[in-house]
């Protein structure tokens, strides 16, 4: 098939430093070359990929210091749409603003959904725009939206089975990666850390929005001798720094689409100690790849309980679930669906009660 990745414009693909979705748009994009698709990925100038490359701006926006990344991402829907004819299948992975754009494509289109669809101001665009196909990466991501919107398939994500070798040698400490935000809570790994008397390694970035929040609550709770602040890592430092921790925590408040951190933890052999908030359940094979827990109390006997986990199980879980060649078969039978009902406009869940996947969900 000939396809079309766009990804989002404030991160290279793959990303420098942080930047989750961008990462899978790449893993995804050259699982796809392998299988011998012709993929072209429509990115920022300073991405690196052995598809054909449509360069959108010169280099990522958040790095090059543009606060306000929509006018450039209207500019690059024009350069797709100009050469829309080239593909059989566009995907998106910008949420929503393509939807204006591409209404009338919408029968080779495909939008993977990265985010938090319970945002209310959001939810006139999906019901405006309901024949539009989409993709979830967690059943329980779509819990929010409207009835009338077509879901093409549920896929969870995947990444190279060698992106982050298995380690079954780990050091003595806990480890956090990803943002500091109120949303992720840092400050119960913190507690939870401290409690169970382990050190806690803290790798993670800080958005400008989230700068008050670290200085006021995250940073005097770091004086803490356990607690050590490493910052936003690299792809080459993740392998390390994750496969060396005893386990993950991820003590999420808020309803997480997926949480890519968490199979990255698994592709190590790392157990994952998470909240049972959003997608967790899903993720997370409690007793097996983790321990799924809802307070403070019960994450610190769980990381007492750690070594009862077998590093291998968790590498087998991930194995077996999650890995970059099982999502990308699935977005091909994705495709292979959309293209067979493609001549038949609004088919599926338009106008019915209850969402239908048209592809393996």
């Amino acid at each position: 098939m000939r396809i079309a990745q766009v990804a989002p414009l404030s991160e290279a693909v793959p990303p420098k430093l942080y930047g989750g979705t961008e990462r899978v748009v790449s893993w995804l994009t050259e699982e796809l070359v392998r299988r011998g698709h012709e993929v072209t990925l429509f990115a920022s100038g300073d991405s690196q990929t052995s598809a054909r490359l449509v360069s959108l701006c010169p280099q990522a926006l958040r790095l090059s210091g543009i606060k306000d990344h929509l006018p450039m991402h209207l500019v690059a829907l024009q350069q797709v749409k100009r050469l829309v004819a080239d593909f059989d299948i566009v995907h998106f992975h910008l949420d929503l603003i393509q939807y204006p754009v591409f209404e009338e494509l919408c029968s080779k289109t495909v939008t993977t959904l990265h985010g938090r669809l319970d945002i209310s101001d959001y939810q006139p665009v999906y019901r405006a725009f309901p024949q539009m196909p989409l993709v979830s990466i967690s059943q329980k991501q779509r819990e929010p939206m409207p009835k009338t919107v077509r879901w093409l398939a549920n896929i969870p994500h995947g990444l190279p089975a060698d992106g982050i070798p298995f380690s079954n040698n780990p050091q003595d400490y806990l480890a956090f990666i990803g943002r500091i935000s109120p949303e992720k809570r840092p400050d119960r790994a913190i507690e939870i850390a401290i409690k169970a008397g382990m050190p806690l390694k803290i790798a993670a970035k800080i958005d400008h929005v989230d700068e008050g929040y670290f200085a006021d609550v995250i940073k005097p709770l770091m004086e803490h001798p356990l607690v050590e602040f490493i910052g936003e890592i690299s792809e080459t430092d993740k392998p390390a720094f994750v496969g060396g921790a005893k386990a993950l925590l991820f003590p999420i408040d808020w309803p997480e689409p997926f949480g890519l951190v968490m199979i990255e933890a698994m592709s190590a052999g790392t157990p994952v100690i998470a909240w049972k908030n959003g997608s967790v359940p899903e993720v997370i094979r409690h007793g097996v790849s983790g321990y799924i827990v809802d307070s403070i109390e019960g994450a610190v006997d769980m990381v007492r309980s750690i070594d009862r986990l077998d590093r291998r199980m968790v590498r087998d879980e991930f194995e077996s679930r999650f890995t970059v060649a099982t999502m990308a078969e699935r977005y091909e039978e994705a495709y292979t669906s959309l293209r067979s009902a493609g001549t038949v406009k609004g088919r599926a869940t338009v106008g019915t009660s209850e969402p239908e996947d048209l592809a393996v969900a």
